[in-house]
Order: C-alpha cells, then structure tokens, then sequence
C-alpha cells in the first residue's frame, strides 16, 4: 500500500483543486449557443433558446407550406438543434400538423409550448387535453394565457389559470404563463405571483411592441418592455421573446441581427421564438442568435 504524507496530500488535493479550477474556467468561457437548453425562470421547464414558432400571420406562412414541405422544414429545424416549438389553439390546423412533423421522434429530445385562449364557456382542462392529443403529446413544457391584453387580465382569467395549474398537477404540463399585448396588460407582470413564464414582444425598432393600445400600428414603447422584462428576469420569471423580425417587416438582415442582439444584450430575454417558411431562414436565424451571444 502506498503512504502519503501530509505535504503530499496537501499538494495532490491543491492540484486536483487547481484541474477542476481550470475546468470550470474553461466550461464557463465557452460560447453561448441558440441551441443550448436554458431553464425557463425558476420553473421546471428547460428548452433551446431559439425556438420554432407556426404562428407567422397566425400560422398561415406555416399551413400554406402543407404538410410535407412543413414537415420536411420542423426535421431540418429539429436537425439543427432547434428543439423548442410552440404554437396557439389560434393558429388553425398547426397543433395538428406540428403533431405529424414531429411523430416518430422522442419526445424527451424536445419541448412543445402551446398558448390558450381564455374564452367563457369552454372548460379549462378539457381544452388543454385536446391540444395535447392534437400534437400527440402527453404533456406540454410550457402552456400560456394567450393574448391577455386588459389590465384586468390577473383577475379576469382566474378559472383559466386555475385550469393551467390543474394540469400541472396532473402532469399535463410543465410551466405556466401568459402572453400579453398592450403596455397596460405587460405592467401587470411584475409582482404576479401565478406567473412562471412571461412571453413579450421585443425588438430594438418597437415594431409591433406594446404601447398604450394593444392593437395599434404605430411603435411600442421600447424603455418601458426592456424594463418589465428586467423586474420579471429578476423576480425569477423566464421571459420567452416573440416579433424578433417585426411580424416579417425587417427585411434588412442587419435589422435582424440588430433585434437578437437587443433581445439577449439589452433586454436579457430567455429565448425567442422565430416563425420559419424555409431551411435559409432556420440558418439564419441560428446564425444571428449565436452572434447576439458571442
């Protein structure tokens, strides 16, 4: 048997000290990706940072390509490392088609996000349990109050948010939120004790951001969103970021590349969410969000 000195066992314990220094050194230094998993917040649910959205002029670019060309683009995607994809019980046939695009592939290989409308009459849980069989999923990572755009929304959608908890606990889905349109829905964020997940327009340009009127033309007040984004990141909210390209209006792809690096840099967003019509745009995107976190 060998016998180690004190002072040999000092020095071996200070080497091993300064391996693991230099391994988590280098972990730390190495680049962010859009294809890395990130942790939404403090909740459970952990996806890519860049995500695939079906929901471009309310999914008609995405139904528009039919199903094997979409098919075809969410396999690219996923082959990529884009495994992150969402979608709204507003967007038509998608949740069904993402369903078929994504059929055959595990399903702990990726994430699926959905957003629900919170319409009277219409049962909660009954209404989460047919999307989950549309998209042929067991369970969603994320499920959102979709569109919430009055100031009263923490109180008007009580029993949706009830519903959305009850799922949870029946391990229908993974995290809870809500996406919001307006600036005086968005001031209603912070300090939401329900919300785990907050999904809000971004973009240096204010270009379909939120302003006073939910659905006006003109700019959203850029200052204002960074801001709540910021106060919901700090309260442990993941902030999940959509009109990265201005609902298609950026055409200059430096004012692509702008709205990335705004999105990560200056307002500290989670991920974002991007809608796809061809492979071009999947690469571009990926290359524009590893740039915005070089």
């Amino acid at each position: 048997m060998t016998h180690y000195s004190r002072r040999d066992f000092l020095k071996s314990g200070l080497a091993a000290a300064a391996l693991a220094g230099s391994g988590s050194l280098r972990l730390s230094a190495a680049e962010a990706k859009a294809t890395d998993s990130v942790r939404l917040g403090r909740s459970s649910a952990k996806v890519t940072r860049l995500a695939f959205g079906t929901g471009t002029f309310s999914g008609q670019v995405q139904r528009d390509l039919g199903q094997a060309q979409f098919t075809k683009l969410v396999r690219y995607a996923y082959d990529r490392g884009i495994r992150f994809f969402e979608t709204s019980d507003t967007y038509d046939d998608m949740h069904r088609m993402l369903g078929v695009a994504l059929s055959g592939i595990p399903r702990d290989s990726y994430q699926l996000m959905s957003k629900v409308t919170t319409s009277e009459g219409v049962d909660p849980l009954q209404k989460i349990d047919e999307l989950r069989k549309l998209v042929r999923t067991d369970y969603f990572d994320v499920m959102l109050l979709h569109f919430q755009h009055f100031a009263t929304w923490p109180t008007d959608s009580i029993r949706w948010q009830d519903g959305i908890a009850e799922a949870q606990a029946k391990r229908w889905v993974v995290a809870r939120g809500a996406s919001v349109h307006g600036l005086p829905a968005l001031r209603q964020m912070p300090g939401d004790k329900w919300l785990q997940v907050a999904m809000i327009r971004m973009n240096h340009k204010g270009v379909r951001m939120d302003a006073e009127d939910y659905n006006t033309d003109g700019l959203g007040n850029v200052p204002e969103v960074v801001s709540v984004v910021k106060q919901v990141r700090k309260q442990g909210m993941g902030v999940i970021s959509m009109k990265l390209v201005g609902e298609g209006r950026f055409t200059s792809r430096e004012d692509r590349r702008k709205a990335m690096r705004f999105a990560f840099r200056n307002a500290g967003v989670s991920c974002v969410t991007v809608g796809y019509k061809n492979t071009a745009e999947v690469d571009e995107a990926i290359e524009n969000v590893n740039l915005a976190l070089a």
